[in-house]
């Protein structure tokens, strides 16, 4: 009897051990074949593991996210060819899919503005960029005159595989107060990331 009992047993361990093996096979079956992705504990008051998003373009790895160095040289003004440096900037990329530019100009013309971005394809974004002109200081001795309405600048870009660079197209429209168009220019974009090894000579 007491054979018997112990045979049982056996065999009753043996096929739960087989079946937790069986299911821990299906389970590997199951698992997604890409790596997976960095996540973070939220510190609120209910403990949620919330994804870090570590890039824009998840496909592909790039990401236009991050400070850049960009050159935007002007081809046509209003229609007739034209050749020269239109911005030279400093701007920021956030994930939140808004943009900053800190350009070159004089700070009492308006030297940062805001845009907004998206990713358009493999690579490829398209920006709107909305800028306060400034102040016009011919008409005030102290310098600061009446505003100039401002400008839009739109652009098409291409992120370069390795997300250090990026080329593109641009045409820049300024108003006047009034909200009529008064200067066009169009031409090119090039742009290198800035990094923590970035000099400011390098940007020169």
């Amino acid at each position: 009897m007491k054979t018997m009992y112990f045979r049982f047993a056996a065999w009753t361990v043996a096929l739960g051990l087989g079946l937790i093996l069986v299911t821990g096979a299906s389970a590997q079956c199951g698992l997604p074949k890409k790596p997976v992705k960095p996540a973070a504990w939220h510190p609120s008051g209910k403990d949620r593991l919330l994804y870090v998003r570590a890039n824009d373009d998840e496909e592909h790895g790039a990401s236009i996210v991050g400070m850049w160095h960009t050159v935007f040289t002007g081809q046509t003004l209003n229609g007739a060819s034209f050749s020269g440096v239109v911005d030279n900037a400093v701007l920021v990329f956030h994930s939140d899919g808004t943009e900053i530019m800190n350009s070159s100009r004089p700070a009492q013309d308006g030297n940062f503005c805001l845009g907004v971005w998206e990713r358009t394809g493999r690579f490829r974004y398209q920006v709107n960029h909305i800028a306060w002109q400034g102040n016009d200081p011919s008409n005030a001795p102290s310098g600061i005159g009446n505003p100039q309405a401002g400008a839009q600048l739109l652009e098409k870009i291409i992120l370069d595989p390795d997300g250090n660079s990026y080329t593109g197209w641009f045409s820049l429209q300024a108003y006047d107060a009034a909200g009529n168009p008064t200067v066009l220019f169009t031409g090119t974009i090039s742009a290198k990331r800035i990094t923590v090894n970035t000099r400011f000579s390098d940007l020169l």
